[in-house]
């Protein structure tokens, strides 16, 4: 598969990215080198080969999901400007 300067035209058409004619002409091998590099990666035998997400093993570390301090509401609300009925309370923003 290769472009040609027409194909790269249309694809700055719809990018509506603005190219002059000699930055088409400029991207005409680059797009072709991009493209030639693509055909040779698919011609790699994968077979066998499991997919990956990641390069390096990533494991995250993850905590247990349980409350741990629940229970403290009055304690936490001390820090409030203003609580009412065990909740923060903010002034009406919309009337």
């Amino acid at each position: 598969m290769s472009v040609d300067a027409a194909t790269v035209r249309k694809i700055a058409s719809l990018a509506r990215i603005a190219a002059t004619e000699a930055e088409v002409e400029a991207m005409v091998p680059e797009l072709n080198n991009i493209l030639g590099f693509i055909e040779q990666l698919s011609e790699v035998d994968t077979t066998g080969v499991e997919p990956l997400a990641a390069v390096i093993p990533n494991h995250l570390r993850l905590r247990e999901d349980k409350v741990t301090d629940g229970g403290i509401r009055e304690k936490v609300l001390q820090n409030a400007p203003q609580a009412e009925h065990g909740f923060f309370a903010v002034p009406k923003v919309i009337e």
